[in-house]
């Protein structure tokens, strides 16, 4: 691990003068839930720029959180201090197809991944159902896909620098296994993520096979499914309209009631893309980029939590009861999918395949007897949970959740031992 120099600041200098920002300006998120009033929220568009900002908030005592795209519904990025919108800072910056390897600015939305590594004969191995987030954003929270063999973004890190809480960017590398392991998901209290390097595979087409089978046959064929099909997952849905309330295409004239809206996706060999790319609803064949994201669009307020996949069945079993018995006023559909373990020191897969159960609520309704109750019951599986999403975790839940937790403040406490990446959420968790 080393420290880069970096042109500092002018000597005494303790303005924003040439960086683009505002005062006092209301920040809320995509699902409308957090808001914030950073007392400057700034738009650097170098990094310079963000090392610029990030040692004026260390000179005048300001705290420091970096905003992605705002997906995230827990108040991770919520400050009062210097709000730096990494936005601008965004670009895919070498790709290494030998290595198998892609570097990218912090700020790079995972859509803007696609075609460079396609061109590079790349892919990412694997990414969820938006593409909306910055990388950086996607990492600090252990964002992910779906399918047992394959793990989140953050499992994919194998190098990055890092501006500290000492001002300083730290090149993280592989070398570095206990830095690294906390890098991987770190819910921005390591530092900002200025540049990082994934490990990315061979490009591929996949194939979409959408079908709407009930619960039966989803439990009749649940350990095929999950081992032989590269990403597989599946929404529940408790009520004749859950699957409107995701912009789920259904079979029109039949009940979703007790159905599952299934998703395969598997590689294809494609050798004309003119020819055999198809965008048929439910079928479509394309490069895996254009394949993974889709549909979410309307805004709605989520928890997910993650449960060892050797008990899957059973909690996805306890869920629906819950839902069906307690709560039968929750229409909206009980999504499942998978991610493979992984080594990170805050992951939320760290040493367990997983099984990830997520459920919503729309905005300005009442959730919270609903939410606490799949809290309380998933406890009960040890559940882990997604840092950008609705969550009950405390810090002796996390620290009894997570082997190496202690390991993790440690880390957290050498990059930022004054606190100044921390606000109100993340110090009550690992400070």
């Amino acid at each position: 691990m080393s420290s880069e120099p970096s042109n500092p600041s002018p000597k005494g200098s303790s303005s924003l003068s040439a960086i683009d920002h505002t005062l006092h300006q209301q920040w809320t998120n995509w699902g409308g839930n957090q808001s914030a009033t950073p007392a400057y929220t700034v738009r650097p568009r170098t990094e310079q720029e963000v090392i610029d900002t990030v040692r004026f908030a260390i000179r005048e005592g300001y705290p420091v959180r970096a905003l992605g795209a705002g997906h995230s519904f827990t108040p991770v990025v919520q400050t009062g201090g210097v709000l730096i919108d990494m936005a601008h800072v965004s670009a895919v910056t070498g790709t290494d197809p030998a290595k198998r390897r892609v570097r990218a600015l912090g700020g790079t939305a995972i859509r803007e991944f696609g075609p460079p590594l396609w061109e590079a004969g790349l892919s990412l191995a694997n990414q969820g159902d938006v593409d909306h987030q910055s990388i950086a954003g996607a990492l600090s929270t252990g964002t992910h896909g779906s399918g047992i063999h394959f793990g989140s973004f953050s499992s994919t890190l194998r190098w990055a620098r890092i501006l500290n809480g000492h001002g300083e960017v730290v090149e993280v590398t592989e070398k570095d296994v206990r830095e690294l392991r906390a890098a991987q998901v770190a819910l921005g209290t390591l530092g900002i993520l200025l540049e990082v390097e994934l490990e990315v595979v061979p490009r591929y087409y996949l194939q979409e096979k959408i079908t709407y089978p009930t619960f039966e046959e989803t439990r009749a064929n649940w350990a095929t499914d999950i081992a032989e099909n590269r990403h597989y997952s599946f929404l529940w849905c408790p009520h004749p309209d859950s699957g409107a309330l995701y912009e789920l295409p259904t079979p029109p004239g039949e009940s979703m009631v007790n159905r599952s809206y299934t998703k395969r996706y598997n590689e294809v060999d494609v050798t004309d893309e003119g020819a055999e790319v198809s965008t048929a609803k439910g079928a479509r064949r394309d490069r895996a980029y254009r394949i993974y994201p889709g549909g979410f669009g309307i805004p709605f307020h989520e928890l997910e939590y993650y449960v060892d996949s050797r008990h899957a069945l059973e909690a996805v079993e306890a869920m629906q009861d819950l839902m069906r018995t307690r709560h039968p006023e929750q229409e909206y559909p009980l999504e499942v999918r998978w991610v493979k373990r992984d080594e990170g020191l805050l992951s939320p897969f760290q040493d367990r395949d997983t099984t990830v159960l997520s459920v919503s609520g729309a905005p300005g309704a009442n959730y919270w007897p609903y939410l606490l109750d799949v809290d309380n019951l998933l406890r009960e599986y040890k559940a882990r949970a997604h840092w950008g999403k609705i969550h009950f975790l405390t810090r002796d839940r996390v620290a009894e959740l997570y082997p190496d937790f202690d390991q993790f403040v440690a880390v957290r406490r050498e990059f930022d031992p004054n606190g100044v990446f921390l606000n109100d959420h993340t110090r009550a968790l690992v400070a």
